[in-house]
């Protein structure tokens, strides 16, 4: 079989896409349709900007969603015959093509790049959600009470932002340090602040109906409890609390200690974001309102203090898991934390660099998919400045 044309490559790639266009196409009918109703998420639509983010944002988790059916063939499948080979090759069998070549190995670029978007959309905005959650959990009273409580733990913020971030990560995700067992006992630590935090958010809004409140504490402590303690806990490592028959959430100890590195190195920056705006709401009117009313300091600084500063925090949310993407690709590019064997487009990137003048497809085409990402992510940001701006 003779190799495609580049004009049937790019048909053929955007037929494998087709539930992704599909998805697009419906959530983009229905948000502009309901958008006066979707608050800001709504307001985004009037920005040029932000759709442009969105879509490409969106894109990539369509991909990642329907990546079983968008992918050709498997990611660790090796054909010897089509090592490094140009984009539209046939099969020795000539039973189908790698529309995108082949790489080092002779496995499929295309089908390699789309299985990555799995990686890092499930990885990035989890990563990014936790480290939110330790640094509001932290930010909110160190901006609210100051003193002893925010000199401390703004002395321990900076200790960790004192470090370069590539070294930190190196350090964590190295063997040595891995077989210590820290990277998991900061895990036991770190994921303990979101279920903090949903107690204290809970506890807070319902206090004046304590039946109601307990029920509801008691639920997020039994299901939080038990998703915190088999989260943190995998077989044959230090930390190991749920027999085998309740430990139902199963994550490997490479993509935990990337998963604790990341929240780790984001949670101190998004501290400091949260202190900031705390030491400038808690001046307003409405906070000395509620302070006068006889609020609770935790209800104020969860529904009076924190509801305000959403603006900024989504911005940053975005940037962040950016940010977090990049930081992922370049983890994968030197060989830390994940699997020699993933097809994350850090990890491809670094295998296709090694013969770039020969073949340069197998590094090229992850990389702008890296690229493609983090743009969209920086342009929602845009957007969603833009529309908050104005209110």
């Amino acid at each position: 079989m003779d190799a495609l044309s580049w004009g049937a490559i790019c048909a053929t790639i955007l037929k494998q896409f087709m539930p992704v266009w599909i998805a697009l196409a419906a959530t983009f009918a229905l948000s502009i349709s309901f958008k006066r109703r979707l608050g800001l998420y709504g307001k985004l639509f009037d920005s040029t900007v932000g759709m442009i983010g969105f879509g490409i944002v969106m894109f990539w988790v369509f991909t990642a969603l329907f990546a079983p059916m968008i992918q050709m063939y498997d990611v660790l499948t090796q054909i010897a015959q089509l090592k490094n080979k140009v984009p539209g090759t046939a099969l020795p069998d000539g039973a189908g093509y790698y529309i995108l070549g082949g790489d080092h190995l002779g496995r499929d670029v295309f089908s390699r790049v789309v299985a990555g978007s799995r990686v890092v959309i499930q990885i990035a905005p989890l990563a990014t959600m936790f480290a939110f959650m330790v640094g509001i959990t932290l930010g909110l009273p160190a901006g609210y009470y100051g003193g002893r409580l925010d000199t401390g733990l703004s002395f321990l913020a900076n200790l960790v932002l004192a470090f370069p971030v590539i070294l930190l990560f190196y350090l964590l995700v190295t063997p040595e340090i891995v077989k210590t067992g820290l990277p998991q006992y900061i895990g036991v630590v770190l994921f303990a602040m979101p279920l903090l935090f949903l107690v204290l958010l809970t506890n807070s809004r319902f206090y004046v109906t304590p039946g109601f409140r307990n029920m509801l504490v008691g639920g997020i402590l039994l299901i939080g409890g038990w998703a915190y303690l088999s989260l943190i806990g995998e077989a044959d490592t230090r930390v190991n609390l749920l027999p085998a028959a309740l430990d139902f959430i199963h994550m490997p100890g490479n993509i935990l200690i990337v998963f604790v590195s990341v929240v780790f190195v984001n949670a101190p920056t998004v501290f400091r974001i949260v202190r900031g705006i705390v030491l400038d709401i808690k001046t307003r009117d409405y906070v000395s309102a509620a302070q006068t009313r006889g609020e609770r300091p935790w209800y104020i600084m969860l529904w009076e203090i924190l509801p305000n500063a959403r603006g900024p925090l989504i911005v940053d949310f975005c940037l962040r898991i950016g940010y977090t993407t990049i930081l992922l690709g370049t983890l994968g590019f030197f060989g830390l934390g994940l699997s020699p064997e993933s097809p994350d487009w850090g990890s491809t990137i670094n295998a296709g660099r090694k013969l770039l003048t020969i073949a340069p497809h197998p590094a090229f085409v992850p990389a702008l998919a890296l690229m493609s990402l983090v743009l969209g992510l920086n342009l929602l940001a845009d957007g969603l400045r833009e529309e908050s701006m104005k209110d």
